[in-house]
């Protein structure tokens, strides 16, 4: 059995984060990933990181308190507002030690970092590497835990969270990929930091990484998932392949046009335009779609950057016209680019507080995977890249903390043996069956369930019967089969093991969606138009039942500096 003091499950953003301020404090922390962490989906991440550094021309007056302020009313209100003002307060100083680590920001003439406009934001705050940026974090990131000496263990998938006789966190199950076989991991605590849950959408711009598997891990620990109905449609994705068009692109002054050649925005968002925030923006790409007036009728508009000339894409979206020009055929400097909203960002996620504490004692989680909640029911672009780094580093010195005031260490070792024996026998039994039901099938209608009946818009007829479906599909699940049997890089063993996991979090989604009886952010039913605070000012809760439905419930939203007012851009 391996033995670390902290396991950090997820080599992107938010677990080097957590690992580097764990190594820091002394601690003997590792990093299992399933892939190597500087090739972990906050890569993908394009157009900034936000922070009130005031370089820009027209934000010299930006503070802490305004990107506060604007990300609770991009929030729709349902942010933590506490946890947001700490996000926001530690983003400078968070800012410039990334700077200090050597990450290549876009600089101004005056040597300072870049900052674009970007949707929903009072200033232009959003800094920047090109349209690059996450790409840059996490390579900074990556060196700088391997500076101080973190060890990965790269290539290994986490199949299970160990508890204690306490009910503590002890350790991890994990399979290696490279050698083929399971392994007991024995620690005083763990961090989940596994990432978003956009591949149970069959429309995502996730990696395919990205499941949701890692919050099942908590959740079938005993963590609640909090929030999981709201689900963020970015603007642009590439037509064909729903791959991310950033926000940046708009930022820098591309326009949203319609069939009829209308920047249409101008109807939605008067004042903001391409600007608004993404569930205003995507609801509005949607609905030009649905009235007609997509490309020729079709369901897509077109994100045009041809007036901002070859000089100023070529500097600031290289990124952007390499993606169109390689997955669309299409060169924005000559012809605009087919786009459509697609699924981006899990709003919810692990229910933790502020520094990644979550209900299970030596268990925490950072990142898209855990909701504190910063970004309640829409999450500002420029704050995921943020939300990263600040809560990695808080759920590393907090899960530091705590190991400094056990009294007892490496217990659970009996714990973790039974759980890595149980996973053989899962494995056999998966093995063993040579017929049953197809778990690509099943992956299929639940990918396809969840774009179909809980998209953009909602209404309660349509997600009850997509819930049916999903509760069929939870039944169906337990019956699937590996169709190979090798122990070597079985990454059918993988995709069929994570299943049964991602179909119980879309369950989260739809329960909580069908739930909800208001419009808010992201959450938006045709059905229930407004929002409605006096009832649903709250966040959801769902903890599991055994036979992995969710069962619902509500905690009170952090109030105390904004009062609730409508949403106007």
């Amino acid at each position: 059995m391996i033995y670390h003091e902290l396991i950090v499950v997820g080599g992107g953003l938010a677990g080097l984060r957590a690992a580097i301020e764990a190594k820091r404090a002394g601690v003997d922390v590792a990093i299992l990933s399933q892939v190597y962490p500087a090739r972990s989906h906050s890569g993908a991440a394009q157009g900034g990181i936000n922070s009130a550094l005031a370089n820009h021309p027209d934000s010299a007056d930006d503070t802490p308190e305004k990107h506060t302020f604007d990300t609770v009313k991009g929030s729709d209100y349902l942010a933590d507002q506490d946890a947001a003002k700490q996000m926001c307060e530690d983003a400078i100083p968070i800012l410039y030690q990334m700077e200090h680590w050597g990450c290549p920001f876009s600089r101004f003439d005056d040597g300072r970092i870049a900052q674009r406009p970007f949707g929903g934001a009072g200033y232009p705050r959003t800094c920047y590497g090109a349209d690059k940026t996450g790409h840059y974090l996490l390579h900074t990131c990556t060196n700088e835990a391997i500076k101080a000496g973190v060890p990965f263990y790269t290539e290994w998938f986490v199949t299970d969270i160990v508890r204690d006789a306490d009910g503590r966190a002890c350790g991890v199950v994990a399979y290696d990929m490279t050698a083929g076989g399971f392994e007991g991991f024995q620690a005083e605590a763990v961090v989940i930091a596994t990432g978003g849950a956009g591949r149970t959408y069959s429309n995502s711009t996730n990696a395919i990484i990205s499941t949701g598997f890692g919050a099942s891990l908590a959740y079938r620990a005993g963590v609640p998932l909090k929030d999981m109905e709201f689900i963020q449609f970015h603007p642009t994705g590439l037509l064909t392949t729903n791959i991310l068009m950033t926000e940046g692109a708009r930022g820098e002054g591309g326009y949203l046009i319609n069939g009829e050649g209308e920047r249409f925005m101008a109807k939605y968002a008067p004042k903001a335009m391409e600007l608004a925030p993404r569930d205003i923006t995507s609801r509005s790409i949607w609905t030009e779609i649905l009235e007609g007036r997509g490309i020729d009728g079709k369901q897509f508009v077109y994100l045009d950057l041809r007036h901002l000339g070859r000089d100023k894409i070529m500097e600031r979206l290289p990124g952007i016209r390499d993606l169109s020009i390689h997955f669309e055929g299409v060169d924005p400097i000559d012809e605009p680019i087919p786009i459509v909203p697609s699924q981006h960002y899990t709003m919810g996620g692990i229910d933790t507080d502020m520094d990644g504490r979550t209900e299970v004692p030596g268990l925490f989680a950072a990142g898209e995977c855990a909701c504190v909640s910063v970004h309640g029911a829409n999450r500002l672009g420029g704050n995921s890249l943020l939300e990263t780094l600040v809560f990695g580093r808080r759920s590393g010195a907090a899960a530091s903390e705590y190991l400094s005031g056990l009294a007892q260490h490496q217990r659970g070792a009996a714990e973790v043996e039974q759980s890595l024996t149980r996973m053989d026998e899962k494995l056999a039994a998966l093995t063993l069956r040579s017929d049953g039901e197809d778990p690509y099938a099943v992956r299929t209608e639940m990918t396809e369930t969840m774009k179909e009946h809980f998209g953009i818009y909602r209404e309660e007829q349509i997600m009850q019967a997509g819930l049916d479906k999903l509760l069929a599909l939870n039944e169906r699940v337990h019956n699937i089969y590996l169709r190979h049997s090798g122990r070597v890089f079985n990454l059918d063993m993988i995709r069929t093991y994570e299943l049964q996991g991602m179909v119980e979090v879309a369950l989260t989604t739809a329960a909580g969606a069908l739930n909800r009886t208001e419009s808010r952010g992201s959450h938006s039913r045709t059905d229930y138009l407004t929002r409605d605070d006096e009832n649903w000012l709250v966040h959801t809760l769902a903890h599991r039942e055994p036979d992995g439905r969710p069962k619902l419930d509500q905690k009170p939203v952090a109030l105390g500096l904004y009062e609730p007012q409508e949403r106007k851009y």
